[in-house]
C-alpha cells in the first residue's frame, strides 16, 4: 500500500503550516515533502495573503465573509456539530480560524446546539478536562500503539498510531494489515523520512514491541534503538501511560469510525488519511489551548539515516557478542539477555551495586548481569 495517499490541497496545507513557525527550516521541509523551494514559498505567499483558501489551484472564493448574518452563523456551527461531532469550544475556535469575525460565545453555541437536539446533557457531563504531563518540546517523547482491530467486508484493520507527546500531533495513522513488527518498521520509516526521528518512544509491551517482562527487546525494538531512538515500554496493565495515544484513539473511534463501515484497507486509509489532515490541521485541541496539533508541531531537526549508523562504544567498556540463544559468556558463566539482540555486540559497565554490570545496546540499557550468581 503507498505510504500516504492525500490530496495536494492536504500536503500543501501541511507544508505550509510547519512552515509558517518563526524558526523552520523551509529549505529542508521542501526537501521531505518533495517540493522545489520555489513551490514551497510560492504556497506560503499565497497562504500569506488568502489563508488555506489560496492552496486551491483555482478556486477564488474569499476567506472572511464580514456580511454574514447570525443565521449564518447558526447554520456554521450546526454543520460542524454534524459533520465534525465537536463540542461548543472548538466549534467556535473553528469559525474564528475559518475568517468569521463576530462569532459568539462558547456558551452561546452550546445553546444552539442543545436548542437543535444536538448536545445529550447526560453524555455531556462523562467528559471532564484534566491536567497530563506533557513533554517541552516536539519530538522529545512519540506514543505508538494499536488501536483495537475491526472488521472489513473480507478481512480486518489494525490501525497504527503515533502521536507527539508535546503537541498531539498525528504523526502516522495507517491502516494495517496486522500488527507484524516488519509492517510496523515500514511504516515508521516512512515517518521517520517525513517527520525526522524523535528523542524516544513510548509502547506497551505486547508484540510487535514487547516480548515479556522480563526481556522486553523484539527486532523491531533493536532497528529503533540503532537509530538513536529510546524505547521505553508501559508498565503492564497500565494503558493511563499511554494516556494521549489512547485518548486518541477514543477520538478517532466518535468522530470516524462509528459513523463508517470501509469495503477493504484502501478505502479505510483513505478515510483516515482525510481524518487525520482534520484533526492535524482544523480540529481545535483543548490541552492546547484550542490550537490545533500542527500549529504546535515542528518536525525533529534528526534526519532518518537510510543506512544504519555502526555500533560503537566507549574505549573502557568492556564488549561481549549476544550468542545465538539470546546468552552471552562470562566468566565461564552464561547469562541470558535477549533473543533480538542475538549477533550484536553489547557493552558492559561497572553498576552502582558491587557485583553486577549493567548491559547497554547502543545507547539504550537494556539488561543487568550479577557476577555473583551463574545465571541472570
Amino acid at each position: 500500500m503507498p505510504w500516504h495517499e492525500v490530496s495536494t490541497m492536504s500536503l500543501r496545507s501541511e507544508l505550509v503550516m510547519l512552515a509558517s513557525a518563526r524558526e523552520a527550516n523551509i529549505a529542508e521541509l521542501c526537501r521531505r515533502f518533495g517540493v522545489s523551494r520555489k513551490s514551497g514559498y510560492k504556497w506560503l505567499r499565497r497562504y500569506a495573503k488568502a489563508g488555506a483558501v489560496g492552496l486551491a489551484d483555482h478556486s477564488r472564493r474569499p476567506r472572511h465573509s464580514p456580511t454574514r448574518t447570525a443565521a449564518q452563523i447558526e447554520a456554521a456551527a450546526i454543520d460542524l456539530r454534524v459533520r465534525r461531532h465537536w463540542g461548543a469550544r472548538k466549534i467556535r475556535r473553528r469559525l474564528l480560524d475559518l475568517g468569521h469575525t463576530v462569532v459568539p460565545a462558547a456558551s452561546t453555541i452550546s445553546t444552539i446546539l442543545k436548542r437543535h437536539g444536538l448536545i445529550d446533557a447526560a453524555e455531556a457531563l462523562k467528559h471532564r478536562a484534566f491536567q497530563r504531563f506533557e513533554h517541552p518540546a516536539s519530538n522529545a517523547l512519540w506514543q505508538m500503539d494499536f488501536k483495537g482491530h475491526f472488521a472489513l467486508a473480507e478481512s480486518r484493520c489494525h490501525p497504527l498510531t503515533v502521536l507527539d507527546d508535546h503537541s498531539r500531533f498525528a504523526v502516522a495513522l495507517r491502516a494495517c494489515a496486522n500488527e507484524r513488527g516488519s509492517t510496523v518498521q515500514q511504516e515508521l520509516t516512512q515517518s521517520f523520512r517525513r517527520y525526522g526521528l524523535p528523542a524516544a518512544m513510548l509502547m506497551d509491551n505486547g508484540p510487535p514491541w514487547g516480548d515479556d517482562a522480563e526481556h522486553v527487546l523484539t527486532p523491531l525494538t533493536v532497528w529503533m534503538i540503532r537509530l538513536g531512538i529510546r524505547v521505553s515500554h508501559c508498565r503492564p496493565y497500565h494503558p493511563q501511560t499511554q494516556g494521549k495515544d489512547e485518548r486518541f484513539h477514543r477520538t478517532l473511534q466518535t468522530e470516524l469510525l462509528k459513523y463508517h463501515q470501509f469495503s477493504d484497507l484502501h478505502d479505510c486509509q483513505r478515510y483516515f488519511d482525510r481524518w487525520r489532515d482534520i484533526y492535524n490541521l482544523e480540529r481545535p485541541h483543548e490541552a492546547l489551548g484550542l490550537q490545533v496539533p500542527a500549529q504546535r508541531y515542528r518536525p525533529s531537526a534528526r534526519r532518518f539515516p537510510e543506512t544504519l549508523p555502526a555500533i560503537e562504544y566507549e574505549a573502557g567498556d568492556l564488549r561481549r557478542k549476544v550468542q545465538a540463544k539470546g546468552e552471552l559468556f562470562l566468566h565461564g558463566r552464561v547469562f541470558r539477555i535477549s533473543q533480538a539482540l542475538r549477533g550484536y555486540p553489547v557493552a558492559l559497565r561497572p553498576s552502582s551495586t558491587d557485583g553486577q554490570l549493567d548491559v547497554y545496546f547502543c545507547q539504550q540499557w537494556v539488561s543487568q548481569i550479577d557476577l555473583r550468581h551463574p545465571y541472570r
